[in-house]
């Protein structure tokens, strides 16, 4: 802040108490402006926010008794009155390019009442920390984790937690969800199990003007609202070589599947439909394989994972589908199920793989397998609810088409 001292000409005089009143208390409030200086806008110039607010109690006749300082909305800031009256101090940083009005107290040697009261602003910051909310607006299934991404990094904890503070994430029906940091300008959010069915979530941001550290501000950021639709689960038994899938708890289908041949098992673990893609193109280049072991068109295909496992119409192998695995890490059926289970799911809804050789799912790096961390862990990426600020993706993977 600008540590300039005000001194504000006094525009009114001194008023006498009440006639034959020895109170002083009594006396209406004087203009107090030759009796207090402060740090904020002098000869034109906008306070600094990164500074704190001061008020000092000029000479030794005079006293300062109260100081209330209000934003534009109303919300006070917080601060400390010395025991000697002649000093108060802002404990709470002040907002960028904000309006505020101090108001304050005073008393003389003879305890007559004094009053001041000031506008000012704060100069508007010079780095803005702006935050994007995910995904689109919409309606997904209940697997579907709430994002925001910085549009700068962050790795410093008592930053994080300040820009985590004013990340908020409402539902209706109300869940208790966490914020995780994914790496220094990620953060996904989820609550303990899935949403609840038919819930509506909304993400807004309340870092605007607010000091984040080392000369960073909050900037502007777009409220996000999503709806969630049925609670829909796919069930995949690699082991069995049947999906079964589940809509509010109900089985509503078994379907005859194969997956991932030895070598290229299916991934184990809770996925998330990220995709829906009516046709695609997968070529056994794309995964390590000859440039002329397969090139193929595939349809009904719902994407699961970054690397480029789906579940799709695999007409190919019908004679093997709840027979056994045969595929190259996909969850193929027949495409008639297939176009059933496409027209069926929607962006958010669980998939689920199970007694499969692979891999598990990556966390973060390969799509949403946030659901796969417990959640005693998941709060550990929060710096405010856990304190771990340090988290990085697990792992990172290709994007490649698997079949």
């Amino acid at each position: 802040m600008l540590t300039c001292a005000l001194l504000v000409a006094p525009l009114i005089a001194g008023v006498s108490g009440c006639a034959g009143s020895p109170d002083p208390l009594s006396a209406k409030p004087y203009d107090a402006a030759d009796q207090i200086s402060f740090s904020g806008d002098g000869d034109g110039r906008k306070a600094d926010p990164d500074k704190p607010l001061e008020v000092t109690a000029k000479g030794d006749d005079s006293r300062i008794t109260d100081v209330t300082a209000t934003d534009a909305a109303g919300r006070y800031v917080r601060g400390e009155l010395a025991d000697d009256g002649k000093h108060w101090r802002s404990t709470v940083p002040l907002a960028a390019g904000a309006h505020y009005t101090l108001k304050v107290s005073t008393e003389d040697s003879n305890g007559a009442p004094g009053r001041r009261t000031v506008d000012f602003t704060t100069s508007s910051a010079r780095r803005l920390l702006k935050v994007t909310f995910g995904p689109k607006a919409g309606e997904y299934g209940v697997g579907q984790p709430v994002t925001a991404k910085l549009s700068r990094p962050v790795k410093d904890p008592s930053a994080r937690a300040v820009i985590e503070r004013a990340l908020k994430v409402d539902s209706r029906p109300a869940v208790e969800g966490v914020w995780h940091w994914v790496d220094s300008r990620n953060l996904h959010y989820r609550p303990q199990e899935y949403w609840p069915a038919h819930a509506s979530i909304t993400a807004h941001s309340n870092l605007k003007g607010i000091r984040i550290g080392g000369g960073l501000y909050g900037g502007d950021a777009k409220s996000l609202r999503v709806t969630t639709g049925d609670r829909l689960e796919a069930l995949t038994d690699s082991g069995t070589h049947q999906m079964t899938v589940k809509r509010n708890g109900v089985p509503i289908r078994t379907i005859p599947i194969t997956t991932g041949m030895p070598g290229f098992d299916t991934r184990n673990g809770i996925k998330v439909v990220l995709a829906k893609e009516s046709a695609v193109r997968m070529t056994g280049a794309s995964i390590g394989l000859g440039a002329g072991s397969y090139d193929l068109m595939v349809y009904w295909a719902a994407r699961v994972t970054k690397s480029g496992e789906y579940v799709h119409a695999a007409p190919w192998s019908t004679g093997s589908q709840g027979y056994a695995n045969v595929s190259h890490g996909c969850t193929g059926m027949s495409t008639a199920n297939a176009q059933w289970f496409y027209n069926t799911v929607r962006l958010g809804d669980i998939v689920q793989v199970v007694h499969s050789n692979g891999d598990d799912m990556a966390t973060f790096s390969n799509g949403y397998g946030d659901w796969n961390m417990a959640w005693a862990d998941w709060r550990k990426g929060s710096a405010v609810s856990g304190g771990r600020s340090d988290a990085t993706p697990a792992d990172s993977a290709r994007l490649r088409p698997q079949v």
